[in-house]
């Protein structure tokens, strides 16, 4: 009998297949598929001669690899008469050219769908507007611990499609999967995780509704053997509890009353079922720093409990450093640390490094400002002050990161007028200009609350620059700010 993938592979034969963005999840898709029987169209929205693009077409033509190219602002204007279409996850599904295609008989799907719709292990998907790639990350490392072939990817940067020929029924599959993957998906991961649910993406997403209906995909199709991991914390996520099919565990910091689940008592985490608790971990034990890496830990937990041991928890906490770009220590030079932390691309995720640096009693000079995804950017100046009264800003909501600043430093008993604020017009001038303002004991975040597509392809290149540009720093370098293009307010 063929199984799912053969039936696949068969159905490509033939087939013009059309890949819309050429980027990190559909590039090894196209070259997975080519030899498949499949011709291949590929669009994407950046001219023919953008470097990266070009790179990849001669690459495609070294190895032999087939694709036709409609590329440029109008890429979309070519994609008519296709048997089935690969979407790139930030595409919306309900596209004028998309609806066209699908009223004509196409069909839409991404690699990530076909991927869940092929595996043969049981997958393990989290999602979140917070925490979401720590808590994917301590997923894979507490099964990898316990001795299970991990096979780690979705929206944390790694495609699976392409390797699915190579894993097993026994083995376990870790998906972070974004609102993007998730506002078509017609299909759900056996194990769901929600870290929380907070306003985010709204540049894409119509509204903040929109935002949480694609969230609820992760358990909209769940079987009923499934098992969903809830933040008992917070109210957009608890409220997916009365659409579960399965299981349904929480975690919690605050809430002692719940019955199955982990939670934080007197600073160990301890997991529940009914009148029975098992501590797995003391809280000084999570090398990570933070209120907001305790959730994570608990989130990950509640989703592995039936498969680990508590010593394998135990194991990942006290040697699990943190996530790239995520609190990244990059260097110390002078008495003086310097952090990435590009991957807080939201005002709510800027707030949680920012706290995790104050219980550490940190003095900051922070690099802020990306672009904005019309998100609710209430408490950042709060946070801001908290740590730190000397700011830099280099990014397209520069502004509303003033603005709030504005507001709310009195809060903190700051006067805003007291506080060292810069405007940098690029990341070389915003790092010599924290240098010269740092002093030995401080700490140098970058924290942008905001995304990197302002400058950059994404978050991951923006902080690249950034600890190339410290670790291009030497003691005796001084920042002329008669020469650096900046604004002090």
């Amino acid at each position: 009998m063929m199984n799912k993938l053969d039936i696949f592979k068969g159905f490509l034969r033939n087939k013009r297949i059309a890949v819309l963005g050429i980027g990190i999840s559909n590039r090894p898709l196209i070259r997975y598929i080519s030899d498949l029987g499949g011709h291949i169209t590929a669009f994407d929205r950046l001219p023919a001669e953008d470097p990266v693009l070009r790179e990849t077409r001669e690459a495609f033509i070294s190895d032999g690899i087939d694709v036709n190219w409609c590329t440029g602002p109008d890429y979309l204007q070519d994609l008519k008469g296709f048997d089935l279409i690969f979407r790139t996850p930030k595409m919306r599904w309900d596209l004028p050219q998309l609806r066209a295609e699908r009223e004509r008989g196409a069909i839409i799907t991404s690699e990530m769908e076909v991927f869940m719709e092929l595996c043969p292990a049981r997958i393990f998907g989290v999602t979140g507007s917070d925490g979401k790639t720590t808590t994917t990350t301590l997923i894979s490392l507490m099964l990898r611990q316990a001795g299970y072939q991990v096979h780690l990817g979705g929206n944390i940067g790694i495609p699976l499609l392409d390797r699915i020929d190579h894993i097993r029924p026994e083995d376990m599959v870790v998906l972070e999967l974004s609102s993007f993957q998730l506002m078509s998906m017609r299909i759900s991961p056996e194990v769901a995780v929600v870290t929380n649910v907070s306003p985010n993406h709204l540049d894409v997403h119509k509204d903040y509704q929109e935002y949480i209906d694609a969230k609820r995909n992760i358990l909209a199709y769940q079987p009923f053997y499934g098992r969903l991991v809830l933040n008992a914390d917070n109210y957009e996520a608890k409220s997916y509890n009365s659409d579960a099919r399965g299981e349904v565990i929480w975690f919690s910091q605050r809430d002692q009353s719940i019955q199955t689940g982990c939670l934080a008592i007197d600073g160990r985490l301890v997991w529940r079922q009914k009148d029975q608790e098992t501590p797995f971990l003391a809280g000084n034990d999570i090398k990570l720093p933070g209120r907001h890496n305790v959730d994570n830990y608990l989130a990950a937990a509640a989703a592995v409990w039936p498969y680990v041991k508590p010593a394998d928890i135990r194991a990942v906490a006290t040697t699990f450093g943190g996530v790239e770009h995520r609190l990244e220590l990059v260097r110390e030079l002078s008495g003086v640390r310097y952090y990435n932390s590009s991957i807080d691309t939201s005002p709510t995720r800027t707030k949680a490094a920012l706290r995790a640096l104050a219980e550490r009693n940190e003095r900051v000079v922070l690099i802020a400002g990306g672009q904005d995804k019309k998100c609710d950017y209430t408490g950042l100046g709060e946070a801001i002050v908290t740590v730190s009264d000397r700011i830099i800003l280099c990014g397209s909501n520069a502004d509303q990161i003033e603005k709030v600043l504005r507001r709310e430093a009195a809060f903190k008993g700051v006067r805003f007028e007291d506080l060292i604020i810069y405007r940098c017009q690029d990341y070389e001038d915003a790092v010599n200009r924290a240098k010269a303002l740092a002093r030995p004991g401080d700490v140098v975040v970058l924290s942008p609350a905001g995304t990197s597509y302002d400058r950059f392809r994404h978050f991951e290149e923006r902080g690249n620059l950034f600890k190339d540009l410290v670790n291009r720093l030497s003691p005796e370098d001084e920042s002329d700010s008669e020469q650096a293009n900046e604004r002090q307010i």
